[in-house]
């Protein structure tokens, strides 16, 4: 009796109101991500930072690659850490918070870090800024990290296993 009185209820939205919700949401974040974008840019312009931009847009400077053992998914990484924003703000820092583990391509950590790891061996340090769609999202992480904040992760891979 449940199932057929769900079956018989009107859906919120018709089909073509609902395509026409998703045209403007997508629409709403390609202005966001431009946004976004030139923020990074006029950062790296300020600061005369040399990076460059993967295809997902993470903005990336290699200080060292590192001659350990190569980053790569389903492995263990370990680095140390700081993480801030672009007005300067410090949010986390390993030497307050110890040292990050995490097992790389399984998430639980940001999608921009993951990306970034795997350009590393262990021994490696790198400058990744994250714009909010690698980082963490619209809400932020709910203490420090903002809503839609841009950060920056200065990093050492202490170890991969």
């Amino acid at each position: 009796m449940l199932i057929s009185a769900c079956k018989d209820e009107k859906p919120l939205l018709s089909k073509e109101k609902y395509d026409q919700t998703q045209r403007q949401l997508v629409e709403v974040n390609k202005i966001l991500v431009r946004k976004d974008r030139q923020m990074i840019q006029g950062f790296i312009d300020r600061n005369q930072i040399e990076m460059q931009e993967s295809e997902t847009g993470l903005w990336y400077t290699i200080i060292e690659k590192g001659d350990g053992i190569a980053s790569e998914s389903g492995k263990q990484a370990t680095i140390t850490y700081r993480i801030g924003l672009l007005d300067g703000t410090e949010c986390y820092n390993s030497t307050i918070q110890g040292a990050k583990t995490f097992l790389i391509g399984r998430g639980g950590v940001e999608s921009g870090l993951e990306e970034g790891i795997l350009m590393l061996n262990a021994g490696g340090k790198a400058k990744f800024i994250m714009p909010p769609h690698l980082a963490y999202g619209l809400p932020g992480d709910g203490d420090k990290i903002p809503a839609r904040a841009i950060i920056i992760y200065d990093v050492e891979v202490l170890s991969i296993e």
